[in-house]
């Protein structure tokens, strides 16, 4: 074990690799519950809805299948699951337009696609052609992300009224979800302060048990815990419904919304998939000390090509584009450095198939801590930016702040990575930046303008 998930050579062990893989589980299962409300909300072009308990096994037959292939191909301590956002675009982009088969046929079209740019080598090509500060600038914008999710998640943020947001649901903290989430923010602040091993893995089960009794107690309003309330369910083991398995139909999506409708929803996949697992895999590798002084992550083939193959998994499964999750940083943060945290990830994943009623006992209020904690952690990388030089600090604060504010990985990739070749160019520096980087800009270019282009060519 020890030399095929080379755990001494990573500086790490059995149980912080196991504590670690629990951890990311923990943070990322709201997935099994989330991706079903949101692929079960939405109607297909002949109104057909998709069932929900065959959508809640299609997600965790995704996400187990796919962090299973990460531990043993790629040996890192990434989880991955259904991509928010990514089920959006299939739910409200694709959808309206053709049947579930077809949509669910261009995210298998996007999976191939991603993985044969991560075998011809051009998409590592595209990770290593990115400048160094903005790879720390990811690191950083994805903590402020990861960080903004748990706020959000945790009701501590919330659409402002007036304000784009504001403290609280009422413009303060109220009821007894946020006032868990604020006390397991806490105490797991002290633990991981005072360096107690199982610092995060701990406060969350300590806050979710809490939460299991105030609940039980306080009469508290169902909506208010958010996607998951914590009760404990009526029966543990649940059969799981393989219903939607290979209900692909993978070009018909073409002929049923025409050929310029169905690209373009190809193409948000292919950019979404990509450039967010891009941020994601260089972010959360960073903080974990994978990254070499060159910026460049070990074993970065293998990874981007599961991440490929997670995306046509989740399609082939019926719930959507897999994709590395940026929740995996909460299992580095726990100590997780190689596969074998993966590895344990997975295997609850797929325990999960049978006791899929366990996963409504988790809220918001007890996982989110563990995301805002980690993307304080994330933000120590803002040191190894150059802040005195303008033509580097620029796009590097804008990767970091537009992720947050918009919401959106991607978004902040393609924001940094078009200033920072745009103020390179007016510097007179435009024959070093690699020919690739000047590809990926223009590519950036369309999908910030992606609504005007759409309109061209209809």
């Amino acid at each position: 074990m020890d030399r095929f998930f080379e755990l001494s050579a990573r500086g790490t062990t059995v149980g912080r690799e196991v504590r670690g893989g629990v951890t990311t589980f923990m943070a990322m299962a709201y997935i099994v519950l989330l991706n079903p409300i949101i692929l079960g909300g939405a109607a297909d072009v002949t109104g057909a809805r998709l069932s929900v308990p065959q959508l809640t096994t299609a997600t965790i037959l995704t996400a187990a299948v796919s962090t299973l292939l990460m531990a043993v191909v790629g040996n890192a301590p990434f989880g991955l699951a259904t991509g928010l956002g990514l089920n959006a675009v299939v739910a409200y982009q694709a959808a309206p337009h053709m049947t579930w088969a077809q949509a669910m046929g261009l995210v298998v079209l996007e999976g191939l696609l991603i993985v044969l740019l991560a075998v011809s080598g051009l998409r590592q090509l595209i990770m290593n052609a990115i400048p160094l500060a903005l790879k720390h600038a990811i690191s950083v914008g994805i903590g402020m992300f990861i960080a903004l999710i748990g706020l959000v998640d945790a009701g501590f943020v919330a659409p402002g009224t007036g304000t784009p947001v504001q403290l609280g649901t009422a413009g303060h903290l109220s009821g007894w979800p946020v006032t868990l989430f604020c006390l397991g923010l806490l105490l797991m602040i002290v633990l991981y302060v005072r360096r107690v091993p199982a610092a995060i893995l701990i406060a969350i089960v300590v806050t979710a048990l809490a939460a299991v009794a105030v609940d039980s107690v306080a009469r508290v309003d169902p909506a208010s815990w958010g996607v998951v309330v914590p009760r404990l369910p009526e029966a543990v083991v649940a059969a799981p419904d393989f219903g939607l398995l290979g209900q692909v139909d993978l070009f018909g999506g073409f002929a049923r919304a025409g050929a310029v409708t169905a690209t373009v929803v190809l193409f948000t996949l292919v950019l979404s998939g990509f450039f967010d697992a891009m941020g994601t895999i260089i972010g959360v590798s960073d903080e974990a000390g994978l990254v070499d002084e060159r910026g460049r992550v070990p074993r970065l083939g293998a990874i981007l090509t599961v991440d490929g193959v997670s995306g046509a998994i989740g399609g082939l499964a019926g719930a959507s584009a897999g994709t590395v999750f940026v929740e995996s940083a909460a299992g580095v943060g726990e100590g997780a450095r190689t596969g074998l945290a993966a590895l344990a990830t997975g295997g609850l994943f797929t325990l999960s198939l049978l006791f899929t009623p366990l996963a409504t006992v988790v809220p918001a209020a007890a996982a989110a801590p563990a995301l805002v904690l980690v993307g304080a952690l994330m933000m120590t990388q803002a040191k190894n930016v150059p802040w005195d030089d303008l033509s580097l600090a620029i796009p590097a604060f804008l990767t970091i702040a537009i992720m947050p504010f918009t919401y959106g990985i991607t978004n902040g990739v393609g924001a940094g990575v078009v200033s920072y070749t745009v103020i390179q160019a007016a510097l007179g520096r435009g024959r070093e930046i690699p020919w690739l980087l000047w590809v990926v800009t223009l590519v950036f270019t369309v999908y910030f303008g992606i609504g005007a282009v759409e309109q061209v060519v209809s």
